[in-house]
């Protein structure tokens, strides 16, 4: 991934996509930087697939391709506060991430965790004692 300074600048940099199926929802851009503890960023894994083909995302997190006539690139702007961040990567290894995603949890499909949805079924079963 490279991190946009300017037009003119920029710096290739190690970014690492995550997935877990316990999270479906979810995908994960960890950066780690030489001399600076890892930072990770979570945001929908929707937000990424529809930032392939066109703008998306309104808060923190906003993803478009470079280009409106062709899937090539892809921006992605981080921002916290007045702070701003932006990275273009091809959409190749995006698209190649995405489609292993939806091997393991296909869209759509999510669910809630199990283990969350059981200790809610308990607790709510429970009978109070008294």
């Amino acid at each position: 991934m490279s991190f946009v300074v300017s037009e003119e600048l920029s710096f290739r940099i190690p970014v690492e996509l995550d997935f877990a199926s316990s999270d479906p929802y979810a995908v994960r851009l960890t950066f780690d930087l030489p001399g600076d503890a890892p930072v990770t960023w979570a945001f929908g894994r929707e937000l990424l697939l529809d930032g392939l083909s066109r703008p998306s995302g309104e808060g923190d997190v906003r993803i478009e391709p470079a280009s409106p006539e062709h899937l090539g690139d892809v921006l992605i702007s981080l921002q916290v506060g007045a702070e701003r961040a932006l990275f273009r990567v091809s959409a190749a290894p995006l698209v190649a991430f995405l489609d292993r995603t939806d091997r393991l949890v296909p869209l759509g499909k999510e669910e809630v965790c199990d283990t969350l949805e059981a200790v809610l079924d308990q607790i709510l079963t429970e009978t109070p004692a008294g």
